[in-house]
């Protein structure tokens, strides 16, 4: 193989007709460029993950019926071979209902096909619930030329890579073992492909890098991996294509977090290529999973507009700077709603915001709503306190009034909480929790901060008021987080432990030199606060384990480790 087309298409799930469209699109881009196999992603022709539509006979029927059309392209003369992942039904007696298979399409007909064999089964994957697994797999021949092919999974199980294995089988070592038996010249050059949808979290594109690398020079083959972009509910995919050389050197790359067509020559390219690191590349993906999560999301599900509560704080700014990064800045409404208890700056920064995204903002006071409000509740509220309860009406209010500018004009709410405030449970139930996607969710709040500088680097986005002023929920005078939570520097790390390393709070306090009270009280806070987020909207995974699907603890549970 000389020429392979690493086809990095956004596919929408179960919308055959338009990936359809898509794969004749870059097939015939990847032909005019003189690609002799053209590659796409894992599951391409249905969009990844499809789910319980995968238990739907119809859905697998249509699936194999644009798998056969994609077959169709290739016929006739001069016509690149199709590498591409689709679903197929299994009929094998008791057996699951499908297979998860890369197609080699070559000569008008599906002329080879690899079903997965290693079937992810932690975080946010679930495919052993739908999928057979290969019992096992064999090398093909297209164009003329031996290549080894392996679905996503099948390439994550290096024992001389990984620490430990997942899985008791090595299916790329399995494939290369076969490789002696070719007889000459099939044997001479070695090539393994991978097609994927891989989810983007921090740290992945150079964990892929690496990884890839490590099999490629381990194996002495040449090693080409074209990955989904775009994204489906709460998971993005970042793309970040790549070829390597058989010294484990990454020679070709794709665009993160946009479709590409890039052409690997696996005799021409074979010098290694810079490759980006540090802190601020890793801001700029985080950003742009973001935008990609948020624009894919609205679009996907048939809106094209977003209105966001503006308090004049970071998060709601963050928020609606990706929104206007995503959907476009006409079609994002700003609505802010002050209190008794709201600083001027909480209007003033709000203002300042909308101008410097040039988006509509209106004033929606609360203060007469949450004045009937407590009137209403006189019966349960008199002589008692003001207190959590008077607090949470505020964002409960709010949430009623967004909730219903999205009825009338059409356009998704977007929630602007933060991962250190649902992680602490520092957010309120059908308030500001309302909304249907929760776009940084994900995201730390000394991450949020990381990002406003980053969109601050030339120029002024986000106010620098609203990124200097002790953050606040303003609902009672004076308030600050810092009344309820440790300061941000001091939480975030505590939580990314807890919740990513699953590490405990006596191993906690003792690596980040903090009080072992301080850490017990912050776990806990995590722990009683799993009801509200098991309540919350989709969130868009950017770190190794979000606060979705991927994360499943009970709600009603003693937890005494």
């Amino acid at each position: 193989m000389v020429r392979i087309a690493l086809a990095q298409i956004n596919p929408t799930v179960g919308d055959f007709s338009g990936n359809l469209t898509k794969i004749s699109e870059y097939i015939e881009r990847a032909a005019a460029l003189g690609a002799e196999l053209v590659m796409f992603p894992e599951l391409a022709t249905c969009g990844y993950f499809p789910a319980d539509l995968l238990e739907k006979e119809v859905f697998l029927q249509r699936s194999e019926e644009t798998l056969a059309q994609v077959a169709e392209l290739t016929r006739g003369p001069s016509r690149p071979a199709v590498l591409i992942g689709s679903p197929m039904r299994c009929d094998t007696p008791g057996a699951k209902g499908a297979r998860n298979v890369a197609a080699v399409l070559e000569g008008g007909d599906v002329r080879f096909v690899q079903q997965k064999r290693l079937l992810p089964f932690y975080d946010v994957f679930d495919e052993q619930r739908y999928f057979e697994p290969a019992e096992r797999q064999s090398l093909t021949v297209i164009k003329g030329h031996a290549v080894a092919i392996t679905i996503c999974e099948d390439a994550w199980n290096d024992k001389m890579f990984w620490p430990r294995q997942t899985y008791r089988i090595d299916p790329v070592e399995d494939l290369m073992k076969q490789w002696g038996a070719l007889p000459q010249p099939l044997s001479d050059d070695r090539l393994i492909v991978n097609i994927s949808a891989s989810p983007y979290w921090h740290g992945k594109v150079e964990v892929r890098q690496r990884m890839i690398g490590a099999l490629a020079k381990r194996h002495h083959a040449a090693m080409v991996m074209v990955n989904q972009v775009g994204a489906n509910d709460s998971l993005v995919f970042d793309g970040s294509s790549f070829a390597v050389n058989a010294e484990g050197e990454v020679v070709r790359t794709a665009k993160s977090f946009a479709e590409d067509l890039v052409v690997f020559d696996t005799v021409a390219d074979t010098q290694a290529l810079p490759l980006e690191h540090g802190a601020d590349i890793e801001t700029e993906r985080t950003w742009n999973a973001l935008v990609l999560g948020t624009r894919d999301y609205v679009r996907k599900c048939g809106f094209s507009k977003a209105v966001i509560g503006l308090s004049g704080g970071i998060d709601s700014a963050i928020v609606a700077a990706v929104a206007v990064a995503a959907l476009g800045k006409e079609n994002v409404q700003g609505i802010g709603m002050p209190s008794e208890f709201s600083s001027t700056g909480s209007i003033t920064d709000a203002e300042k915001l909308a101008k410097n995204l040039d988006i509509a903002f209106t004033v929606l006071p609360i203060k007469q709503i949450f004045t009937q409000f407590t009137d209403v509740l006189e019966p349960f509220f008199a002589g008692t306190n003001f207190g959590l309860a008077e607090e949470n009406i505020q964002p409960r209010v709010r949430g009623a009034l967004l909730m219903g500018v999205s009825n009338k004009t059409g356009a998704l709410v977007l929630t602007t909480g933060n991962k250190s405030e649902m992680a602490c449970g520092y957010c309120t139930l059908y308030g500001d929790m309302v909304g249907a996607l929760a776009v940084i969710a994900d995201v730390y709040k000394t991450e949020v901060y990381r990002i406003a500088r980053w969109l601050n680097r030339e120029h002024e986005v986000i106010p620098e008021d609203t990124i200097t002023k002790p953050p606040s929920a303003e609902l009672r005078p004076g308030q600050k987080d810092t009344d309820s939570l440790p300061p941000y520097e001091v939480l975030d790390p505590i939580l990314r432990a807890y919740i990513e390393d699953y590490a405990g709070a006596e191993e906690i306090a003792a690596a980040q030199h903090v009080d072992l009270e301080l850490v017990r009280r912050v776990i806990r806070l995590v722990e009683i606060s799993e009801y509200k987020r098991q309540q919350a909207a989709p969130v868009l995974k950017v770190s190794r384990k979000s606060f979705g699907m991927g994360r499943r603890f009970p709600i009603a549970a003693r937890r005494e480790v």
